[in-house]
């Protein structure tokens, strides 16, 4: 039976320079992963980026950074391509890249509608499709999307609806690269307590996101936290990679499908 579990295994983490890709990437370090590629997505995120290679380089890990916009097909062919020549193969594939927009459909532009379309699908198709070349046989693909696809509301049609669309890549590629024993599934956390979140929220918003979910009265701030999230991450690329072709949202009751 193939080794599912992270030592000595090879991890790209796409948005792994900080907030929940960092997290991940230093997680898997410090799990026993051989190597840990990351990417960040602009020169202004290159020091969080250093400091996260840092601190697996601390952890006696192969570290590496690569930056990139992967809003084209041809920078994600080169991130694949710069990250197995740095570490030789990419045994596990994980993309934490998305941005949001809260905003009504009437007011969203043909250009906000392009940019959440090229960052939250486009990438995240090429993703796959890099994945299923790049990745190792028996290896495993996770993507990172958002509980608000199991959602029935208001203003936030272009990030849900551009995420949307990578729940049927995910379902498409786990098929079509089962074959090599390559599982593939996303994971949609729930609103998060990161610098993503509150940008996009007001006041009263942000409130009420505090208590929607069923378990926010037990977690400190009453959103999901980064730490929530990256043990999911981390059971369906190894112990749960019998679970393939799923999307599962992580919220702790903020929404079901």
């Amino acid at each position: 039976m193939a080794d599912h579990s992270i030592k000595g295994k090879t991890v790209l983490v796409a948005g792994g320079g900080k907030n929940l890709g960092g997290l991940i990437a230093t997680d898997f370090a410090a799990k026993g992963a051989k190597a840990v590629a990351i990417h960040y997505n602009s020169p202004s995120s290159a020091a969080e980026a250093e400091k996260t290679v840092a601190a697996i380089k601390a952890l006696g890990v192969d570290g590496f950074a690569f930056q990139a916009d992967l809003t084209t097909a041809a920078a994600v062919t080169k991130l694949f391509a710069d990250a197995l020549a740095a570490m030789g193969s990419i045994d596990i594939a994980i993309n934490t890249v998305g941005k949001v927009l809260k905003k009504p459909m009437v007011e969203i532009s043909e250009a906000e509608f392009d940019e959440m379309s090229a960052v939250n699908s486009k990438s995240a198709f090429f993703f796959l499709k890099e994945a299923g070349k790049a990745v190792s046989d028996n290896g495993k693909v996770c993507t990172l999307v958002t509980s608000l696809l199991g959602a029935y509301t208001p203003f936030y049609s272009s990030y849900a609806g551009t995420k949307a669309p990578v729940e049927h890549y995910t379902r498409a590629a786990s098929k079509e690269f089962g074959e090599r024993g390559i599982s593939v599934t996303a994971i949609g956390p729930g609103p998060m307590d990161t610098p993503f979140f509150y940008p996009a929220e007001g006041p009263e918003a942000v409130a009420y996101h505090k208590t929607a979910a069923a378990l926010s009265p037990f977690t400190p701030t009453g959103l999901t936290h980064i730490e929530d999230i990256v043990p999911w991450v981390r059971f369906l690329v190894t112990d749960g990679w019998w679970m393939t072709g799923q999307t599962i949202l992580v919220n702790g009751g903020y929404t079901t499908k």
